[in-house]
């Protein structure tokens, strides 16, 4: 049951608990030790953030810099751009799961069924397009919505009839990869046009090099206007914001690291088309979740469900939701990875598909238990997933210690996050 705590005097509180509220006095806007105490702020609010448990990314880019450094040290192609290119191409598909897992995730749910639903995309949009001749952005939209649909089916079987989300995506896992195989037919592989939609989502590159660096701008001064107008408006309400040489420094280094990428594309073969459409996805989730009312819903599920109820939200209509939003981001997934190969399979949604995405949410930060992380976790946890198992390709090491390494990775994160939550118990912030 969810106590409302904004219902009591800061003296009840005391009596309650001295010395959680000897604590919570120390506690100061990360924004005011900034702007008042400048660099000693940063260093202030990083030693309470250490003490509290909230790590943030930082263990997971401390993580993907040592295993490219291990890497490149180990073959020096690893670094090569034709290399990071193909890597962060590759990572599309899987990191595409992932955004829906992280949803999900957020509700302090899971999704066992995304990889089959990826499979069934892709196999619909090949009998439809290349069996039947369907005109192919038809297929393409369908082949999306046969997915919302499968999620809409998960979530409203989990939310109104109440079967645990586990045993209906289990059961979904199973029904959807016989559904694909049914269709796929006796033959069983579909192959794509080269020339079709679905083929280019991973083999066409903008080659001309403004491309990447009209992105790169596009990115940053993105990121400065909306930091900027979000103090304003923080400013204008009453409350503490960023100084505005705190969001010139943060803009100033996405800047070099967005010419840095964009350098490293042109290199190569160009910006790809997969990577942008990958960024926009991340832009417009990360705007819902936090700037929508609906996206603070689902936060507010994950945190507790009893206490959203009583705050008048449709948690079955949230959940539905979101179930159907993982099927769909499953779907465009499973159409990114048949783009890889070139064709639709018996194989397509099953392997190790369905542990990367969920390892790729969790790597990059999402927590398993609700309520906490983003849809750029995805992004940084498929990067270590894929990272690693292109590192481990060069060196000619067999998939079975790629499935070991992974899983040690996906573990020690998962300690990690349970560690953070008791640290943050501890520290009164959870």
């Amino acid at each position: 049951m969810s106590i409302d705590k904004t219902s009591a005097t800061p003296e009840d509180h005391a009596v309650a608990n001295p010395e959680a509220a000897a604590a919570a006095s120390t506690v100061v806007d990360p924004r005011l030790l900034v702007r008042e105490q400048g660099l000693a702020g940063y260093a202030s609010e990083f030693k309470r953030k250490m003490k509290a448990g909230d790590l943030g990314s930082i263990p997971v880019v401390l993580g993907l810099v040592i295993i490219w450094i291990i890497f490149q040290s180990l073959n020096s192609n690893f670094l090569t751009a034709g290399n990071l290119s193909d890597i962060s191409v590759a990572m599309v598909g899987t990191g595409m799961i992932a955004v829906g897992i992280v949803f999900v995730l957020l509700l302090g749910e899971i999704d066992l069924s995304v990889g089959s639903v990826s499979g069934v995309a892709g196999a619909a949009f090949a009998v439809l397009n290349v069996t039947h001749g369907m005109n192919q952005w038809l297929a393409f939209i369908l082949a999306i919505l046969t997915g919302t649909a499968a999620g809409a089916i998960h979530g409203f079987v989990f939310a109104r009839i109440g079967v645990p989300a586990f045993a209906v995506t289990l059961a979904g896992l199973l029904f959807w990869n016989g559904f694909m195989l049914q269709i796929l037919g006796d033959n069983g592989t579909i192959n794509l046009d080269s020339e079709g939609i679905v083929a280019k989502l991973t083999s066409y590159y903008f080659t001309d090099v403004a491309a990447a660096y009209a992105l790169a701008i596009v990115v940053t001064a993105g990121f400065f206007v909306s930091s900027f107008y979000g103090n304003r408006r923080r400013e204008a309400a009453g409350v503490p914001s960023q100084p505005l040489s705190e969001t010139i420094l943060r803009t100033a280094l996405l800047g070099i690291l967005a010419f840095a990428v964009a350098i490293v594309y042109n290199q190569y073969k160009g910006l790809p088309l997969a990577v942008v459409i990958f960024i926009a996805v991340l832009l417009l989730t990360d705007f819902v979740l936090r700037r929508t009312a609906y996206g603070r819903k689902i936060f507010a599920l994950g945190g507790s469900v009893e206490a959203s109820r009583r705050a008048g939200i449709n948690v079955e209509m949230v959940r539905i939701s979101v179930f159907a939003i993982a099927g769909t981001f499953a779907a465009i997934g499973g159409l990114f990875i048949a783009s890889k190969i070139a064709s639709a399979n018996q194989g397509a949604g099953a392997g190790d598909l369905l542990m990367n995405a969920i390892a790729a949410a969790v790597i990059g930060g999402t927590s398993l238990f609700g309520g906490r992380g983003r849809t750029w976790n995805a992004l940084l946890g498929v990067l270590v997933i894929v990272s690693i198992q292109y590192g481990l390709a060069l060196q000619g090491i067999a998939s079975p210690i790629q499935y070991m390494i992974t899983g040690g990775v996906l573990l020690a994160t998962v300690v990690i996050d349970a560690v953070t939550r008791k640290t943050q118990k501890t520290a009164g912030r959870a």
